[in-house]
């Protein structure tokens, strides 16, 4: 049994007799955990004006706690995943969402930008670990060819956040406080634990399981490309995203009420992206990957000719929304090169899409702050994008089994899976 056969094992756990109606409703529940992430995650950004007029600081100052939430993904998707090693995934959901809700609702009640700071961290800690495991759960349920399309799944309910739950949360902002777009995620994040609690089969830890062998992963240096491609290619999205809203009323001179508007055609663009990219996915795993890059780096070019136009803007954050897709294909990609270290892997996919949450808006507040202006995210996000590229196409040099890879995803299950 090669090595990649060993990984599959380990993203099945104890096999469970689920009808395809079952399986969705797993999938839903795992979604909606998706949804409240997506929104708390991709909302800070756009409710960063409102908070830093509530606490008296500058928009680049208040970047900072994006930083901060996205640090909290950073620590925690490794650390909780390999403590956790030997926990029930069941479980292990439940009560990363129990946290998370709890994080969010004092995040809504910080009474200083300091307390904000140290509650997006912690809203931060099960972020990276609940997508990772959650990933997991849904590639279990279905046979390896449709590893990419399952695991879509969850992320779509992160792509439908940015639809539905980012411009009703930057609504909320303007017309409620921002405090409140906080609370109502404590509220999606509790309505997740009763989904989870009431669809996801209870389970067995996986035969084996311990920090050890979790700790394994981290001696794998495709693991470690796969990681950087994300890391540094996901940056760019961060960087514009995160002060599109103060790029559209400062530099396109829309009215606030336009701002929701065009975050909702980002969000389709994740969604199309996503689905694109997990079809994809299934089929050409590394040259998808490599593929969104090169998009995303068109699209980033384009940003800061756009932004004078409200609608070339609109379209241009349509086409940068759908690089998002990126990050199924990189969640995949991990299935393959993590052997039976699965779950600090999936975890670590998130710490570092959340290390691109932190480095984006971090270089793209430093062009601000040195007078290259609010479209200097653009090139800022190019930069970044050209980064994942060079990763990948180490990635690529240095893997002696891709096309083995390659032609086991376009291989048919054995019977029984």
């Amino acid at each position: 049994m090669d090595a990649r056969a060993d990984g599959l094992d380990s993203v099945r756990a104890a096999p469970v007799a689920l009808t395809p109606r079952q399986v969705r409703l797993v999938l839903f529940a795992l979604a909606v955990g998706g949804f409240a992430i997506g929104t708390t995650e991709f909302a800070a950004m756009s409710l960063l004006p409102y908070f830093a007029a509530t606490f008296g600081i500058t928009e680049p100052m208040a970047g900072h706690a994006i930083s901060s939430y996205a640090l909290g993904v950073v620590v925690g998707a490794p650390v909780i995943a390999v403590l956790a090693a030997r926990w029930p995934r069941r479980k292990l959901l439940l009560a990363l969402m129990a946290c998370f809700a709890v994080a969010n609702v004092l995040t809504a009640f910080s009474p200083t930008y300091g307390t904000m700071i140290v509650f997006r961290f912690l809203s931060g800690l099960p972020h990276g670990a609940y997508f990772g495991v959650a990933m997991l759960v849904a590639a279990s349920l279905v046979p390896p060819k449709a590893r990419a399309q399952a695991a879509s799944r969850v992320l779509i309910g992160l792509t439908i956040a940015t639809i539905v739950g980012v411009p009703a949360a930057t609504w909320m902002g303007q017309v409620l406080g921002w405090r409140v777009g906080f609370g109502v995620v404590g509220v999606l994040a509790l309505l997740t634990v009763l989904l989870v609690w009431t669809f996801v089969p209870d389970d067995e830890p996986l035969a084996g399981a311990s920090m050890k062998r979790e700790l394994g992963a981290l001696k794998r240096p495709q693991v470690w490309l796969t990681l950087a491609i994300g890391a540094i290619g996901f940056g760019g999205m961060f960087a514009v995203y995160s002060y599109l809203a103060s790029t559209l009323t400062e530099v396109t001179h829309v009215a606030p009420y336009v701002v929701p508007i065009v975050l909702v055609f980002f969000g389709l663009g994740m969604t199309v992206g996503t689905f694109v990219a997990a079809w994809l996915a299934d089929r050409a795993l590394m040259a998808t990957a490599g593929g969104l890059l090169v998009w995303s780096l068109f699209s980033l070019m384009l940003y800061p000719f756009a932004t004078s136009n409200i609608y070339a803007v609109t379209l241009v954050v349509f086409m940068i929304g759908c690089g998002g897709g990126l990050g199924v294909a990189l969640q995949t990609r991990l299935m393959d090169v993590a052997d039976d270290a699965q779950t600090l892997a999936a975890a670590l996919n998130h710490s570092a899409f959340n290390t691109a949450n932190a480095i984006g808006p971090w270089l793209g507040g430093i062009a601000i702050a040195h007078g290259y202006g609010w479209s200097s995210t653009g090139w800022v996000g190019a930069a970044l994008a050209v980064g994942g590229l060079v990763f990948w196409a180490v990635s690529i040099a240095t893997d002696p089994k891709h096309g083995r890879h390659v032609r086991h995803h376009n291989a048919q299950p054995a019977p029984g899976e």
